[in-house]
C-alpha cells in the first residue's frame, strides 16, 4: 500500500503541532485489522486535541479524531472479513492510539463495530461517539428502571451533539423533553428534533438550597457543575441523573440528600471504556428502537478531509449546533 493522507497532532517544545502529513501503515498504532476511513467527524473533545485547548492525547504523536466508520482491507480476525462496513468510537481513538482523521486506520479488531443493518457509513457518523453516549446514557437509564410515566427528562446542553441525538432517541421512545439550553435562537431546531419545552440557562434558580420542588423523571447532563447540583435537587423520586459531560464545570457540590430521601440515581457514563459485548448492545439499539429519526437536521454539516483544520474553533467558541462529519475519502 502507498502512503496516504492523515491529520496528525504532535508536540513540539511544549506546544501542539496539528498538521496533514503523508504517512505509511507502518506509522499507525498496533492493530489486527486495517480499515479504509469514509467518514469521520468532529466532537468538543477533538477541538480540544488539535487546538491544544485541552490535553487529550495520553501521546505523541497520534492521528486526531475519536470516530471513524469504512470498510475493511485487510483483517486478522475471521469475524471481520475484507468488505465488512464496520465503525470504531471512543476505544482510545485518538488518545492512545491513532484516530480517524486518516484515510486509512489500524484497529484492534475488539474495538469494532459492524454498521447496523440498514444504516450507511454516512448516517454511522452523524450518530458518532455523540450519539453512541446519549444512548448508552438511556440504555443505562432504562436499566434503572427510567421510564416515561416518572415525568419528563431535562437533557442540558441540548444544541450539542449528545444533546441534539438524546432529545431525538428520548422523544421517540415516547419521553417528554425539557430542552435546556443558553442559546434561545435555537427553540425551532429544538423543538422540530423532538423537544416539548425549552427551558433558557438564565431562567434556572442556582440557588444552594439542599433540596427543591420535584419536577423532572430524570436528567441526561452534559454541564456539569451546579446545573447538575441543581438536577440532584429537583429529580422525582426514583429518577436517573446520566452525567456525561463538563462544559459548564468538573465540580460538584450537593448534599446527600437527594440520593436518600429521594432515591435519585447519579449514573456516570463513560463512552471510551465501554466493555465490547455492551457497546455492540448499545449500537444494535442505535439500528433499532434508538435510531434517531432527525438525522438529517441534527448532521446536516458535512465538510471535506481539506476543510478539517479550520472547523476546529467553533466548537471552542461553543458556536456549533447538532453534527458535523469529516469525509475522509470515497
Amino acid at each position: 500500500m502507498d502512503s496516504f493522507r492523515a491529520f496528525r497532532i504532535n508536540e513540539e517544545d511544549g506546544n501542539i503541532v496539528a498538521e496533514f502529513q503523508e504517512l505509511t501503515l507502518d506509522d499507525l498504532t498496533e492493530g489486527n485489522v486495517v480499515v479504509r476511513v469514509s467518514h469521520s467527524t468532529i466532537n468538543y473533545k477533538d477541538a480540544l486535541a488539535a487546538t491544544g485547548a485541552g490535553r487529550i492525547l495520553r501521546r505523541y504523536p497520534l492521528n486526531g479524531g475519536i470516530d471513524l466508520a469504512g470498510v475493511v482491507v485487510s483483517s486478522e480476525d475471521a469475524k471481520f472479513q475484507p468488505g465488512t462496513e464496520v465503525l470504531v468510537n471512543g476505544c482510545g481513538l485518538s488518545e492512545t492510539v491513532d484516530g480517524g482523521y486518516s484515510q486509512y486506520a489500524r484497529i484492534d479488531s475488539k474495538s469494532l463495530v459492524m454498521i447496523p443493518d440498514g444504516m450507511t457509513a454516512l448516517e454511522a457518523m452523524q450518530i458518532g461517539t455523540a450519539g453512541y453516549t446519549a444512548a448508552l446514557a438511556i440504555h443505562r437509564m432504562e436499566q434503572n428502571n427510567q421510564s416515561p410515566d416518572l415525568g419528563p427528562i431535562v437533557v442540558t446542553g441540548a444544541t450539542g451533539g449528545v444533546g441534539s441525538i438524546a432529545i431525538d432517541m428520548l422523544a421517540g421512545r415516547g419521553y417528554e423533553i425539557v430542552a435546556l439550553t443558553g442559546k434561545a435562537t435555537q427553540e425551532p431546531y429544538l423543538r422540530e428534533i423532538g423537544a416539548s419545552r425549552i427551558l433558557l440557562r438564565d431562567q434556572v434558580d442556582l440557588s444552594k438550597r439542599p433540596m427543591e420542588k420535584m419536577q423532572w423523571g430524570g436528567a441526561i447532563d452534559n454541564l456539569g457543575g451546579d446545573y447538575l447540583t441543581w438536577l440532584t435537587r429537583t429529580v422525582n423520586y426514583g429518577g436517573n441523573i446520566a452525567s456525561i459531560g463538563l462544559a459548564a464545570s468538573a465540580t460538584l457540590n450537593t448534599t446527600v440528600l437527594p440520593f436518600i430521601l429521594r432515591a435519585v440515581c447519579l449514573l456516570g457514563i463513560n463512552s471510551v471504556d465501554t466493555p465490547s459485548d455492551l457497546r455492540r448492545a448499545v449500537w444494535a439499539r442505535i439500528g433499532g428502537d434508538l435510531k434517531p429519526r432527525h438525522l438529517d437536521t441534527i448532521g446536516k454539516r458535512t465538510i471535506s478531509f481539506d476543510e478539517l483544520p479550520g472547523a476546529f474553533q467553533a466548537y471552542i467558541d461553543g458556536a456549533v449546533t447538532g453534527r458535523t462529519v469529516v469525509k475522509i475519502s470515497t
